[in-house]
């Protein structure tokens, strides 16, 4: 943290993914995709075969971070009140007492989020949304970093429930995990040489530790709360030119003119790329926004907003493909 209060956003998310990287190998990308999603303060979809690090994507971030994280496993029988919570009464005082549910957290992994059926999904997106739960008319506000990480497997669908277009239109970014390369999975298979258990290997990490002697906001390899909330701050500094913010909104309303799309990005689309665009420039250590930022972020930001004609999914068409193309056709400013 800087005399004036303000902090080096970029140096610290590097050396925060640098450290995280010993722990989540070959997933660089990804991992700063959900840092910018932590910065910008929305949530995340991460759509991956099983095994590919998705939930200790999650975990790492949070420990380094020094923020509670909980997991819920998403299954056909999990009610609303599993996620959010319930009055219960209270025989000793004869009153109900509200039990919070998981979301009172800061990081929450949604395990197969498309394994939990409709009403439970639209609790928890509603929540996503609100960032606060209201039972028998009481509002219980969130943590102010409360953030949503979602799982999906892409292969696997039976006895899942898809999420709607207006559901996943909440999430800011979708994530494709891929698997990673043949050095990467060896590298994976030396960091599990040697070790006892099967567990993660967040021990790698050590302590996160504030140094006293630095004040208040610093961890040694990892970001405070502190400075997470003022790197959010940092953002009303970064600024887009107007053919910018026209360029964001030329690339929304394309995808709404494609001949292969049935439904195009929405209003909030162009909102979350406008202001992913801005997290991509912070963390560039400018206070600008270019159309390189947009373009880095456009995929992540849309991929999952757009519905295609059902013979476009029967060409074998994807998301990723309209968009490249509507980026090839959207003229660049200069």
């Amino acid at each position: 943290m800087q005399a004036d209060g303000t902090v080096q956003v970029a140096e610290l998310v590097n050396g925060l993914l640098n450290r995280a990287e010993r722990v989540v190998v070959g997933q660089r990308e990804s991992l700063e995709m959900v840092m910018l999603a932590l910065l910008c303060g929305g949530h995340v979809l991460l759509e991956g075969v099983p095994g590919t690090a998705k939930t200790l994507m999650a975990r790492t971030l949070a420990r380094l971070l020094a923020l509670d994280c909980k997991r819920v496993q998403f299954t056909p029988d999990l009610m609303p009140s599993d996620i959010v919570g319930t009055n219960v009464f209270n025989m000793q005082s004869s009153q109900f007492e509200f039990r919070p549910g998981p979301v009172f957290t800061d990081i929450l992994v949604a395990d197969e989020i498309n394994r939990t059926p409709p009403k439970t999904q639209s609790a928890l997106l509603e929540v996503m949304e609100e960032k606060t739960v209201t039972i028998d008319g009481i509002s219980h506000p969130l943590s102010e970093l409360f953030t949503v990480i979602a799982t999906q497997n892409p292969i696997e669908y039976e006895g899942t429930y898809r999420l709607p277009e207006a559901q996943l239109d909440r999430f800011l970014l979708k994530l494709q995990i891929e698997y990673p390369s043949p050095d990467e999975e060896d590298r994976i298979l030396r960091l599990y040489q040697g070790r006892g258990t099967l567990g993660p290997p967040l021990d790698i990490l050590g302590p996160v530790q504030t140094d006293a002697g630095a004040g208040q906001g610093f961890v040694r390899g990892g970001i405070t709360r502190d400075e997470l909330l003022l790197a959010r701050q940092a953002l009303a500094r970064v600024t887009a030119k107007p053919e910018v913010m026209s360029y964001v909104g030329r690339i929304v309303r394309m995808t709404r003119e494609m001949d292969k799309v049935l439904m195009g990005a929405s209003s909030r689309a162009a909102v979350h790329l406008l202001q992913a665009s801005k997290v991509r420039a912070l963390l560039s250590d400018r206070t600008f926004v270019s159309p390189d930022d947009v373009k880095r972020v456009c995929r992540p930001v849309l991929r999952h907003r757009l519905t295609l004609q059902p013979d476009a999914y029967v060409e074998g068409f994807t998301t990723d493909d309209v968009l490249t193309t509507v980026l090839e056709r959207v003229e660049v400013p200069r």
